[in-house]
């Protein structure tokens, strides 16, 4: 009967860690490196889309 288990199982990896970067000249500029400061377009869209109309509550109207 064939061992159909053996091609399914989670099999050992093991990491060897690297000993020196590919490129060190590389590896500082890529550490300080900016993401970014505003979100996409689409983003804002979809913020403005699902963001209900608010209501200026900070001087209420007086009932007399």
């Amino acid at each position: 009967m064939a061992r159909k288990t053996l091609g399914t199982r989670q099999k050992l990896v093991f990491r060897v860690p690297a000993t020196k970067p590919r490129n060190p000249v590389a590896v500082a500029a890529h550490q300080r490196k900016a993401g970014a400061h505003t979100k996409t377009h689409g983003a804002q869209r979809a913020g403005a889309r699902s963001k209900p109309d608010t209501v200026d509550t900070a001087d209420p109207p007086e009932d007399d």
